[in-house]
């Protein structure tokens, strides 16, 4: 079986717990720790879930937040189950796959024969 994972980022919630309601509060905290980050940086890190992160600043989040890394990142299934078949191809095991018609393609000149 093949599971799609991803994560929540729940950044936001942990300043909340905390009174922490702006963006702009994580700034001056995160230069504390040598991590410089500017305004628009430290928003899109509070509202938009990081791709990509640094240890420093995973590191600096927790100290400031007083909270593990398994705080921040809760990891959650993204999709169903993908079971491989007998052909190694994955399909869901929600959806069959679509069965193919048969289409006929006729050129504009040639017409169907008229009924009498």
């Amino acid at each position: 079986m093949i599971k799609k994972m991803g994560y929540q980022w729940r950044l936001r919630h942990l300043m909340a717990d905390r009174d922490m309601f702006q963006t702009s509060d994580l700034v001056p905290l995160l230069a504390e720790r040598g991590v410089v980050l500017s305004r628009e940086q430290v928003f899109r890190l509070v509202t938009q879930p990081p791709q990509r992160l640094s240890m420093d600043t995973l590191v600096a989040l927790c100290d400031i937040l007083g909270c593990a890394p398994n705080d921040l990142i809760k990891p959650e299934v993204v999709n169903q189950q993908l079971r491989k078949a007998a052909d190694g191809v994955a399909g869901s095991t929600a959806d069959p796959a679509p069965t193919p018609r048969r289409s006929i393609l006729r050129r504009p000149d040639q017409r169907r024969p008229e009924k009498k």
